[in-house]
């Protein structure tokens, strides 16, 4: 039996850019699971600067930080935007702190896809579409949709931002209520959203850290969790290539449409963003 207990670290993981894009949700959620289950880690620190993304990738990442804070504190800390599903994933750790320039908030959903009708007209080039279920191509990008359809999208959207308004009220401690008057998607900066209870103080790194130390008791030795860049782009003295590559790949995922909680203007660093910041 050792003659003393060695006392535990804190984790942080650093979640900067748009989701879906340069967080990627299988990465963080193996992370995740990680810190969850290492006993050298007493509480994980969150550094968030994102103005969110997928909606589904949101979801899913926010669930595994909840899964993180049933076993250990976990603390947010907002560097600069946590906006959408940014601030969707803040909500699952225990204690939100951001930095006194932060902007908060942007709780919404929006669904996006370009409509390219006029341009391929332009360029005589046309669709032949045969489906079975006449709903089959309504998020197509070739035509703007049909009143049933444009129907049918507010109701999906309107089923996601019904979860990021419980997600809110169920993690700040509001009733349904409060949640939906704020979340108008507009961003609040740090004091009014601490006045609005959409965070619980402001202040830097280190207070963040602070209070993870004060909550589970592990001494400051902090221990960085990244994702792995994949073993071929490491290797390869094209990175610009990749990048353009990773660009190109975006724009196609946009092309098909999709709901996301991502403050509208940040739509570029989604379609271009490689990853590599």
């Amino acid at each position: 039996m050792p003659l003393f207990k060695r006392r535990t670290g804190i984790a942080v993981v650093e979640m900067h850019g748009v989701i879906g894009a340069a967080i990627k949700e299988p990465d963080y959620s193996r992370i995740f699971e990680r810190v969850a289950n290492n006993r050298k880690i007493g509480a994980l620190v969150l550094d968030i600067d994102s103005p969110g993304g997928s909606a589904t990738a949101s979801d899913l990442i926010y669930e595994s930080v909840r899964r993180v804070a049933q076993r250990k504190p976990v603390v947010a800390y907002i560097r600069g935007l946590g906006a959408s599903g940014g601030y969707y994933i803040a909500c699952g750790a225990g204690t939100i702190i951001a930095s006194r320039a932060a902007l908060v908030g942007s709780i919404g959903v929006i669904y996006m896809r370009p409509i390219v009708e006029q341009l391929l007209s332009k360029i005589g080039v046309e669709i032949s579409i045969f489906k079975g279920g006449h709903l089959k191509d309504m998020s197509g990008f070739w035509r703007h949709p049909t009143d049933e359809e444009a129907g049918k999208f507010e109701g999906l959207i309107a089923q996601i931002y019904a979860l990021f308004v419980s997600v809110v009220a169920d993690s700040r401690r509001m009733t349904p209520e409060e949640a939906i008057e704020l979340a108008t998607g507009e961003l609040y900066t740090a004091p009014s959203a601490q006045d609005r209870r959409l965070i619980d103080g402001t202040g830097n790194f280190d207070d963040a850290v602070a209070e993870a130390m004060r909550q589970s008791g592990a001494r400051r030795r902090i221990r960085r969790f990244r994702p792995k860049r994949p073993f071929m782009e490491r290797l390869s003295p094209f990175r610009s290539s990749t990048a353009q590559w990773r660009a190109l790949a975006g724009l196609a995922a946009m092309a098909s449409g999709g709901i996301y909680m991502l403050e509208p203007g940040f739509l570029g660093h989604a379609l271009g963003n490689t990853g590599d910041d």
